[in-house]
């Protein structure tokens, strides 16, 4: 199985969730994130991914993001591009808690779109989410993007505290993925 982009890491990770081989797509043409939802954003990467892969292999495509409900579920689908292209993790961590500011209301949802694309056109498409809350300050040296703001509903620890395994065990990529393996057909 391939996945729609360059990125080694991400590749690693839901090879791992899926328990299978995931290699990232050399050569795959990055493309515009237009869609309006992460269901197409990720069917966009699918597609651009299908057409540049083997004739015969899977590929996968992702789009996810955090979604805080007194933002009107912002950053969603520009949550990689919130405030502005320039900024990194931190930079786009620090924006959020900005905008959120001394707000009282601090729950959030990180959701993840899978969108597998087979051979022979067949789409397969699972959603994993995960409700907690934003932080006031960032806390934790694991995960990446929002992860040291994101605690859990039922916990006391952001993302970026929890062990690698805690993490895959409850998160939003993990969850679509396991959705996502329940579909699969054997290879």
């Amino acid at each position: 199985m391939y996945l729609a982009t360059a990125n080694a890491h991400k590749a690693v990770e839901l090879g791992r969730l899926l328990g299978t081989a995931v290699a990232p797509l050399v050569g795959y043409p990055a493309v515009e994130e237009t869609g309006a939802t992460f269901l197409d954003n990720a069917r966009l990467k699918a597609a651009a991914g299908r057409a540049a892969a083997p004739q015969d292999a899977w590929v996968l495509a992702d789009d996810s993001g955090l979604a805080v409900h007194v933002l009107g579920g912002a950053p969603g689908v520009e949550s990689a591009r919130y405030g502005g292209p320039d900024l990194d993790d931190a930079g786009r961590v620090g924006h959020l808690l900005r905008e959120l500011g001394e707000a009282e209301d601090r729950r959030a949802r990180f959701v993840c779109v899978l969108v597998a694309l087979g051979p022979d056109g067949e789409e397969l498409v699972a959603e994993g989410t995960l409700d907690g809350t934003i932080t006031c300050a960032p806390r934790g040296a694991g995960g990446f993007g929002y992860d040291p703001v994101f605690v859990p509903a039922g916990d006391t620890r952001t993302v970026a505290e929890l062990a690698p395994e805690e993490k895959d065990a409850i998160s939003h990529r993990g969850r679509a993925a396991r959705a996502l393996r329940a579909t699969l057909p054997a290879s």
